[in-house]
């Protein structure tokens, strides 16, 4: 019968590491740069708001407070409908991104140390 035996990779160093933070972190700072940029547009457009009242409304729906303007167009209503949504996908894809690195580290060293103690055991 096959046998499967599994040979864990030691962690990467701590260098490439923080790069792969950092990679990540410019990854999601683009990605929330242009869901920003979106949002505004749209709410510039479509709302008919003036420019910091478009950061201030695209700023609380991405980052999941809700609306501070009351809109007066059905286009925007229907976009403001459209843009929580994808703010709300934005936010958990975000948070994914910035977060699994870290993660996958915890868990890789875990492996790493669960290795070690199985190791120990079939030696004795």
């Amino acid at each position: 019968m096959f046998k499967y035996e599994h040979k864990t990779k030691p962690l990467i160093t701590k260098k490439k590491f923080f790069k792969r933070l950092r990679d990540n972190f410019l990854l999601a700072f683009t990605i929330i740069s242009f869901s920003l940029a979106m949002g505004v547009a749209g709410y510039m457009w479509l709302g008919n708001l003036p420019f910091p009242d478009a950061v201030l409304n695209a700023s609380m729906i991405l980052g999941g407070m809700g609306p501070v303007d009351i809109l007066k167009t059905d286009a925007a209503k229907y976009f403001a409908s459209f843009y929580a949504l994808f703010s709300g996908i934005t936010l958990i894809t975000t948070v994914g991104i910035l977060f699994s690195p870290l993660v996958h580290r915890m868990m890789h060293r875990f492996n790493l140390e669960t290795d070690n103690e199985e190791d120990d055991d079939k030696k004795n």
